[in-house]
């Protein structure tokens, strides 16, 4: 492994670590907030839709019910409740969205409660008491706002929305209870005490008004504005829990593998990186001559250079299935099977050599177009049993694999130099895939002496 290599990546890594600490945690919060923001445009966009399916069945179920011509009267109490939420949601990007939106939540309960409450001209054939408005059931939808404000993942809204119902409906409710013509047991038992039959017939009067159904409409009211605002208020921490688990995903993702952070994620850090024995296959790949590519290029063209390689190889490793153990200067070292069981890992890492190759070789040629020294790049591969696990101390740990198979693995791969391949495979490795495939793509096989030890090894040269 070239020393240049490591020098530059440390010479850099320490600028950068410097740099980074200053603006990650402000970048994260940042794309947490984003993400947030998606989610209740998002929710918006569905309250929105339920709104119009919501006019349509009323309509449909208004002109089924209403004769003709009183059903235009109501239709245009469903067009006006349209705009009203076409309106804010056009203005959802808007920079005062959220005080239009709470504008417009008064209107709309404004727009309900006089469609309920106020009838239409005599001359579309309705003469019944003013007072007859508040003895149907037709409250029920002015709740069916509260439903709507749910959709938003905002509890605020869900509050001024019941808090809306409750004044403009109990101002409509008042208005009606006032006028001169309206009966009410008040007046009545100002004239004197009331018998059962007399406060009976006085009810069944189209001009009576109680307060009983009121003070019922307003508990209710209440009642279901604070549950619907607690379910809100869970869901939205739900919600809240989940974007920044997936922020925290994505950010732990640029410091170590995917299948890592994925699993650091999905556990919460517990449990992860105990010690375990499988089978893991295990790669290392290195450019070769990088010291003499190097010599020439400035500092920033070298740094420019490792990224670019890394980049390409780290996608590579990512496609199979493999796990990003650790970047070796101007080399990497990947494992498949070390962070969940694959009985395919050696097959992977064969495979992701043979890519690994193509793309280079593909890279380079570009290089070349452009007057660059083109790059080869060495891998080996070798699988057998590992021990995988954390180790580091408190401050920092890393999750790799130990054993004899790793230091065979990287051993292989410096003697791609000495027997001429570009990918040198173990016999262990090929046979693990069951697959005789492999060795149809190895252009010749040998016995090797690796350096450190005292046996030899089967291996197969692709070159």
């Amino acid at each position: 492994m070239s020393d240049l290599a490591t020098r530059i990546v440390g010479f850099v890594s320490r600028i950068s670590d410097g740099l980074r600490s200053l603006w990650s945690l402000g970048h994260s919060q940042g794309r947490l907030q984003a993400s947030i923001r998606q989610a209740e445009l998002e929710g918006l966009q569905f309250a929105f839709y339920a709104r119009l399916i919501a006019i349509i069945v009323v309509s449909v179920w208004l002109a089924w019910l209403v004769p003709w011509p009183r059903d235009l009267y109501y239709g245009a109490y469903a067009f006006g409740f349209f705009l009203l939420g076409f309106i804010p949601y056009r203005l959802r990007h808007h920079p005062h969205s959220e005080t239009i939106k709470l504008g417009f939540i008064v209107l709309d309960v404004t727009l309900v409660t006089a469609a309920i409450l106020v009838p239409p001209p005599a001359s579309l054939g309705n003469d019944w008491p003013l007072q007859t408005r508040l003895r149907g059931q037709e409250f029920l939808y002015v709740l069916l706002l509260l439903g709507e404000a749910a959709l938003t993942y905002s509890p605020r809204r869900v509050l001024w929305t019941g808090l809306s119902i409750l004044v403009i409906w109990s101002i409509g409710v008042f208005k009606i209870y006032s006028q001169p013509d309206t009966l009410r047991f008040n007046d009545a038992a100002a004239e004197g005490a009331l018998t059962s039959a007399v406060a009976l017939d006085i009810s069944f009067k189209p001009a009576f008004v109680g307060l009983t159904a009121w003070y019922t409409q307003l508990v209710a009211t209440s009642l279901f504005t604070l549950l619907i605002t607690l379910a809100v208020w869970r869901s939205r921490r739900t919600l809240l829990n989940q974007v920044e688990a997936e922020v925290v995903r994505a950010d732990l993702a640029r410091y170590v593998s995917p299948d890592v952070a994925e699993a650091l994620a999905s556990r919460g850090g517990t449990a992860f990186g105990d010690p375990a024995t499988r089978t893991v296959a295990v790669l290392f790949a290195d450019i070769v001559g990088f010291t003499k590519i190097t010599e020439p290029l400035s500092p920033e063209r070298t740094f420019a250079l490792l990224r670019s390689f890394q980049e390409r190889s780290c996608a590579i490793v990512f496609r199979h299935g493999g796990t990003l153990d650790k970047y070796l200067g101007d080399g990497f070292m990947a494992t498949f099977g070390s962070i969940g069981l694959q009985p395919d890992a050696p097959a992977r890492a064969l495979a992701c050599a043979f890519e690994l190759q193509q793309e280079i070789e593909r890279w380079s040629r570009k290089r070349s177009t452009r007057g660059a020294n083109p790059l080869r790049v060495s891998v080996g591969v070798h699988c057998g049993p590992v021990t995988v696990g954390n180790l580091g101390g408190r401050e920092r740990i890393e999750f790799t694999v130990v054993g004899d198979v790793v230091n065979v693995a990287s051993r292989l791969e410096e003697v791609t130099r000495e027997i001429g391949g570009s990918i040198v495979a173990s016999e262990d490795c090929i046979r693990a895939t069951g697959d005789p495939e492999w060795l149809t793509r190895s252009q010749s096989s040998r016995q090797v002496q690796l350096r450190g030890r005292q046996q030899g090894l089967l291996v197969h040269i692709a070159t």
